[in-house]
């Protein structure tokens, strides 16, 4: 019997995707581990230490684990919400695809605010939980996942856009990046809707 937790990484960001994890723990699963740090949230474990987590899932039977990503036109079009739910519609699907179950037949725990965002999931049992990250093994490994995916792809980005830094903020709204922003404008992997307060801001031209 497996446990499904979901969590999210990037909804407040200002570019790039917000990407959702889906981690599939089996019953039993060993949360202690020598050389391991103590599991936390992901916000409370720094990247090398969310980076011995992550290839620990990896390398370890019995675990499932998929992300998927929207990105920053379907956020401007659907808004967040919408799309961290879709999001996490398709990892969980995902996940189900690999461990070959039902969907339906699954024990799915989401972190608050998530829901299944594709309408033929409407009906399939899940239980969001406030604070999920901090409470429940499956959501905390989810909420690993997530982040290390979602910076990994950010630094990836900075080598298109150096000038935006993202390896530093991973396309959050620090200082530095309101001050590229000022200088070089917005690029085309940041999100419209969450700059509409910045109308000195002109679109980047290429």
């Amino acid at each position: 019997m497996h446990t499904v937790g979901a969590d999210e990484a990037g909804r407040g960001a200002l570019a790039g995707p917000v990407v959702v994890a889906a981690v599939a723990i089996p019953k039993g699963f060993k949360c202690r581990v020598g050389g391991l740090p103590k599991l936390r949230d992901s916000k409370k474990l720094s990247a090398p230490q969310r980076e011995l987590w992550y290839q620990y899932l990896i390398n370890t039977k019995g675990v499932f684990l998929c992300t998927s990503r929207v990105y920053q036109n379907q956020i401007d079009k659907n808004n967040i919400t919408k799309s961290a739910n879709l999001a996490a519609s398709r990892t969980v699907e995902k996940v189900a695809l690999d461990m070959n179950k039902r969907l339906r037949s699954l024990k799915i725990l989401l972190d608050g605010g998530l829901y299944l965002g594709n309408a033929e999931h409407r009906g399939i049992k899940t239980s969001t939980l406030i604070r999920g990250d901090e409470r429940i093994v499956a959501i905390k490994l989810a909420s690993i996942v997530a982040k290390v995916t979602r910076d990994g792809y950010m630094k990836r980005l900075h080598r298109r856009y150096p000038e935006y830094d993202f390896v530093s903020h991973k396309g959050y709204g620090t200082k530095k990046h309101f001050r590229a922003l000022k200088k070089f404008g917005i690029s085309d992997v940041h999100r419209l809707t969450y700059l509409t307060g910045y109308p000195n801001l002109k679109p980047k031209r290429n």
